[in-house]
């Protein structure tokens, strides 16, 4: 068998032996790093953001940054361009990533991401985040605009929205680090100060992206694709989701627009978050911590509102994409102005948002409300009667100064649409106390979600943490608040309570290891497939949780389940029916699934803009990601350039000799291969 590969590729470089074959003789050249996350590509209305290579890849010889010398001799006198540069996370900051991006020296960047994250934070987000897409504008209390009266998050730095003309790569701490370093000291290290000698140990990072300039950009060659090709290749996707809803009372699915009589509180958080690379974003404080505190209070709910429900509905919403410009919050706005949703805005009676709360310090929690919309005397005493409320509950609640705006949050885009009471539940006044917001370190590490050591991983998914503590009363907060919001009485508050043992056990599923006993056992069998560490499917998991938690048991097959509309009392109008493993009995691989019923919907985080075909709408999110071909990274060693030439030149002269020998020989074939005449005769 045969290898076409490049003549530059010197000795085996290997992780492990890995046998012998056809395949062998790639191997023995590469060592393909697995556990790596790319930076990729994203568009909007205006401009590019993110990282690419080149079509096959952007290749360099490895340089390990350590102090401000070693940024030097890659920027300067280093004497083998182009370098890629492996950089600890302390090192990856804007400053550094700057300077490299204006070289042409530089070739890519692969981080090293350590268990901790820098003692000073990091956040490579805006410092005012979704600052264009919020409420406060010109005309809407200029003065709070841009962040003049508070900058949300002061450590942003945003990096994650400059356009990095070469790939940037991340891996964590492990045996891939280790080797990469080890090739790196092994080969480009010079001895005594000389310049290190070939081989050297290279790097080739490939993250090609097809997508270039903007969204409409784009969107328009996806729509030449699609009318002229037969087999169209698009080359962006608009960012999208599913937003997650559920009520207290069912609502009637296959009916949109207003519902009268009907008056619903809604109580929102979102779902996601982000981080520089793709596919490594826990979101701990940003966003696990608030939809895990809704979850816990829908389910202290449950007990209290089937014997004494309250007089108004609940609304739980849980947005997806709220980063990129509130792409939930404001798909759900649209869908309500336009009658295609379930209520319409005026069926909302309050709102109340959960955002970052894990990180509050002494039990000390921030009310947060439009200072705009409570010039309306009727919306003051609204938003005074929510505060009092939570003044009157265990935690400590207090609320800004009233000339500060809204955080970045999802109200923000209700406001847009009308001045709704409400509220923003935070564990900050001001500016966010999280120091990696939208980063990968906002994991469960800084939320202290940590383990005795020697723990099982069953034993760690009931073990009963101080956050899930800490939570689990945020949790009981707004569940009592939202109780007699709605209209319940005080009489029955104090049966409301979250369990933290739950808390615990979402903390661990979301932050932790997805693939646990309890995810397994509320999920369907299909997803049961798909969970992996650490999660990528949150939308699907909180949709299961929160029907677990809002639904009931149903007496049903599992064909019955999946098909209950011929079936009296049930109605897939009213309910979603979600067919569940069921915990595994003692002995056995196989759960003992049953039919849980619950009012729990899923709907399109899609942004209205794509809908409507304004790509470059200042109203709605344009935001788009890249498709791309391969994401590759590998290390392998490089020849020198001369040898590069000198096996080029012999190439080509063998090549030149071999032809001039076919030609010869081909010229003279009658001479060189004609046999003597035999005779006709024979002779006995």
């Amino acid at each position: 068998c045969l290898f076409f590969g490049s003549v530059v590729r010197a000795a085996p470089l290997h992780l492990k032996d890995t046998g012998v074959g056809c395949s062998s003789v790639q191997q023995k050249i590469y060592v393909q790093l697995n556990k790596t996350f790319p930076c990729v590509r994203l568009l909007n209305a205006t401009h590019q953001i993110g990282c690419q290579s080149s079509v096959s890849g952007d290749t360099g010889v490895l340089h390990v940054l350590e102090t401000e010398t070693d940024l030097d001799w890659v920027l300067s006198s280093g004497p083998n361009p182009p370098y890629v540069v492996l950089m600890v996370a302390e090192h990856f900051n804007r400053s550094t990533m700057m300077k490299l991006k204006g070289s042409a020296r530089v070739a890519g960047v692969a981080v090293v991401i350590s268990k901790a994250g820098p003692a000073q934070g990091f956040s490579p987000h805006h410092s005012c985040p979704n600052q264009n897409s919020g409420v406060y504008s010109d005309s809407y209390g200029p003065e709070l605009a841009g962040c003049n009266v508070t900058v949300w998050n002061p450590l942003g730095n945003s990096l994650s929205y400059e356009d990095f003309r070469f790939p940037i790569f991340s891996l964590h701490e492990g045996e891939e680090a280790d080797v990469i370093r080890k090739c790196f000291l092994d080969h480009n290290r010079g001895v005594n100060g000389s310049d290190p000698a070939y081989p050297l140990c290279a790097m080739q990072l490939a993250s090609h992206m097809y997508a270039v300039k903007d969204t409409a950009t784009c969107m328009r060659r996806n729509d030449i694709q699609s009318r002229f090709s037969i087999s169209p290749e698009f080359v962006c996707d608009a960012l999208a989701d599913y937003n997650v809803w559920s009520s207290l009372k069912p609502l009637n699915n296959s009916g949109k627009g207003h519902l009268d009589g009907e008056s619903v509180v809604i109580a929102a958080t979102r779902l996601d978050s982000r981080s520089f690379f793709w596919n490594e974003a826990p979101g701990g404080e940003s966003a696990v911590g608030g939809f895990v505190t809704l979850l816990a209070a829908a389910q202290a709910l449950r007990a209290v509102v089937e014997d004494h429900p309250p007089s108004q509905n609940i609304l739980f919403t849980f947005f997806q994409g709220e980063t990129f410009d509130y792409i939930g919050s404001s798909r759900m706005v649209y869908d309500m102005e336009n009658g295609k949703f379930v209520i319409d805005l005026d069926n909302i009676h309050s709102l109340v948002e959960i955002g970052q709360v894990a990180l509050h310090r002494n039990g000390q929690l921030w009310l947060h409300s439009d200072p705009v919309s409570r010039r309306n005397s009727s919306v003051r005493s609204e938003v005074r009667e929510r505060t009092s409320t939570a003044l009157n509950l265990s935690l400590s609640v207090a609320e800004p100064d009233v000339s500060q705006p809204l955080p970045p949050s999802s109200f923000q885009r209700f406001l847009r649409a009308r001045p709704i009471p409400g509220v923003v539940l935070t564990d900050h006044m001001s500016a966010f106390s999280n120091r990696y917001y939208e980063s990968l370190y906002d994991d469960a590490e800084y939320l202290n979600v940590s383990y005795p050591s020697g723990l099982s991983p069953e034993e760690q998914l009931e073990y009963v943490t101080d956050t899930a503590k800490t939570l689990a009363e945020v949790a009981t907060l707004v569940a009592r608040s939202l109780y007699k919001q709605a209209g319940g009485l005080d009489d029955h508050l104090s049966s409301i309570n979250a369990d933290p043992k739950i808390v615990t056990q979402m903390l661990y599923g979301f932050l932790v290891q997805s693939n646990n006993s309890w995810f397994r056992s509320l999920v369907s069998p299909d997803i049961v497939k798909n969970l992996g560490d650490p999660v990528k499917m949150p939308t699907w998991l909180v949709q299961y949780v929160l029907a677990n938690f809002t639904g009931t048991l149903r007496n049903l097959t599992q064909t019955q389940c999946k098909n209950p509309e011929d079936l009296e009392g049930e109605s897939k109008d009213l309910y979603s029916y979600f067919w569940v493993q069921g915990p595994v009995p003692p002995n056995s691989t196989q759960g003992e699934g049953y039919c849980v019923r619950a009012p729990v919907r899923l709907v399109k985080a899609h942004s209205p803009a794509f809908e409507l075909h304004q790509y470059s709408s200042r109203d709605y999110s344009t935001w788009t990601e890249s498709r791309w071909k391969q994401i590759q990274a590998r290390i392998f060693l490089v020849a020198s350039r001369d040898l590069e030439m000198l096996t080029l030149g012999v190439g080509v002269a063998v090549l030149l000799v071999s032809l001039v020998v076919t030609y010869f020989i081909n010229s003279k074939a009658d001479l060189l291969f004609s046999s003597s005449r035999e005779t006709t005769s024979t002779a006995y």
